[in-house]
């Protein structure tokens, strides 16, 4: 399997994981001309953007450690700019969420970081 094919699973698998714990899907693979965001789900009241990461060893950090400063900063300036397109996304809480396969072993359950970041 390509990284491109892996990372798609990689989200499929993450997508029904959320769906398992509660959350609805409203948008996969959100695109605009600043980036795009895994999935957006709600999480109760909370508008919870979601950026899915693999990684088959922690070499260069592990998956989690992947979304560094920079990734962070896009994924706040893409989310801003899917709020301002979904007006009725903008009255909702936000949060950003990540979720991390730290393998690619398909029985290892991946790590949650629940409101991992701000703006």
């Amino acid at each position: 399997m390509d990284r491109k094919a892996k990372g798609k699973d990689a989200e499929q698998k993450a997508e029904h994981y959320l769906q398992s714990m509660g959350l609805k899907t409203l948008k996969r693979n959100a695109q605009c001309r600043l980036g795009e965001i895994d999935l957006i789900m709600r999480d109760g009241e909370h508008l919870v953007f979601i950026e899915v990461r693999q990684r088959s060893g922690s070499g260069f950090g592990g998956a989690a450690q992947s979304v560094d400063l920079r990734k962070q900063q896009k994924l706040i300036r893409t989310a801003r700019f899917l709020l301002a397109r979904n007006p009725g996304w903008s009255a909702l809480p936000c949060r950003f969420d990540v979720i991390a396969y730290e393998s690619d072993s398909a029985e290892r359950p991946p790590i949650w970081y629940k409101d991992a970041f701000r703006p």
